[in-house]
């Protein structure tokens, strides 16, 4: 186990705890729908890869590569990208703010962050003799 990354993952884990439950009982009563479901997706995809940041930090005992440790890294790269980004564009979205609406055509980049990591999970299995 490697505890940097599992400590990474647990905060990671529950700031996504708190921000869904701020968008489930604060922000839904001050935004519209069409932003409740952009802040909702970048919690989601927070807590699916906060738990793949815990697994990477458990799985590094097993397999003790590089590459599992760059997929955790990956997968935290991808949740500061594409949910911080979800976050930021329900602001700009709400206060009216149009001008840095361009900061949802970063999001994608974080996702692929997401895939690489899978991606390097599934190559440091297949490498493991």
């Amino acid at each position: 186990m490697n505890k940097k990354i599992l400590s990474l993952g647990f905060i990671l884990a529950a700031l996504a705890v708190i921000l869904g439950a701020f968008g489930a009982h604060t922000l839904k009563t001050k935004v519209g729908l069409a932003e409740l479901n952009i802040f909702d997706t970048g919690v989601k995809y927070q807590i699916y890869h906060s738990f793949a940041i815990i697994f990477c930090g458990i799985l590094v005992a097993q397999f003790p590569s590089k590459k599992v440790q760059w997929a955790s890294n990956l997968f935290f790269i991808g949740i500061v990208i594409f949910s911080f980004s979800l976050y930021f564009l329900t602001y700009l979205k709400t206060a009216q703010i149009q001008s840095l609406y361009w900061v949802g055509a970063i999001t994608p980049i974080g996702g692929l962050c997401f895939v690489a990591g899978w991606l390097l999970l599934f190559i440091a299995m297949l490498s493991k003799k």
